[in-house]
């Protein structure tokens, strides 16, 4: 039986079997770089080490259910020139989720707001924390369903939980219902706690208005605002850009 024969179920008990995937290859390159025992050994954990980060990496992206696989790097500022570009690169140092803070992003449809949330919650996930992404209308629906059948404090702590909420598409339709509590809930239950991203197609005033009743209004936005970034994003649609524009595109993608 070799060394690493036996090696194998040690590895196993201290849950460390990963590092039988580099193994061999740390191997032959301290035995070609005459490497000291010490840095063989520094060089083979980081493996480790980034297997791990990676692994966690990929479950955090798979639990925040992203729509597509949105980033800041296939953001294209250019398009428009109005974006406060400045800010949303402010934003994805992820500060703002220590501190609690929201984020309100504000504009027509097309200007880039649920491909901005999604990009800052990657940067989120790839700080290590945790990121639940949901359309308003999905998130209200699922809790609408929760009450009937009695699940209902079980499931809002999906939404309550993560340290970044993107609750995207908000104010598509007027609320009806319990669906004004519901959403009140989520912004109480979050606020100084943790962060939400907001992407609306209203304005603040609109989405205050949402609610219904003005007292429940005026808890609702004084909670979500306070401690909040509101980016409002102007500019031509990135599904529907003007006719020079597309010209331009294409030719830069050829």
């Amino acid at each position: 039986m070799s060394p690493t024969d036996e090696l194998i179920p040690i590895l196993k008990k201290l849950r460390l079997s990963g590092v039988l995937e580099s193994l061999d290859l740390r191997i032959q390159q301290a035995v070609e770089d005459e490497l000291g025992h010490s840095e063989f050994l520094l060089r083979l954990l980081q493996d480790e080490v980034d297997r791990r980060d990676a692994n966690q990496l990929s479950r955090r992206l798979k639990r925040a259910a992203f729509e597509h696989e949105r980033t800041l790097e296939t953001f294209d500022f250019a398009f428009n020139a109005k974006l406060p570009k400045a800010k949303v690169l402010e934003l994805a140092n992820t500060a703002f989720i220590e501190r609690a803070d929201n984020v309100l992003l504000i504009g027509p449809t097309g200007v880039g707001k649920s491909h901005l949330a999604q990009a800052l919650g990657h940067r989120a996930c790839r700080a290590g924390y945790d990121v639940a992404h949901v359309t308003a209308d999905d998130m209200l629906r699922q809790l609408r369903a929760a009450r009937a059948d009695g699940t209902h404090e079980k499931r809002l702590q999906r939404f309550i939980r993560p340290p970044l909420l993107i609750l995207d598409d908000v104010g598509l339709r007027p609320l009806t219902g319990d669906e004004p509590l519901d959403l009140y809930d989520v912004i109480r239950l979050r606020y100084e706690k943790r962060s939400t991203i907001l992407t609306s197609n209203r304005d603040v005033p609109e989405i205050g208005a949402l609610f219904g009743d003005p007292l429940l209004a005026g808890a609702a936005m004084d909670r979500l605002l306070h401690h909040a970034h509101v980016l409002t994003l102007v500019g031509d649609s990135f599904r529907n850009p003007p006719q020079g524009t597309k010209r331009r595109r294409k030719r830069k993608a050829a």
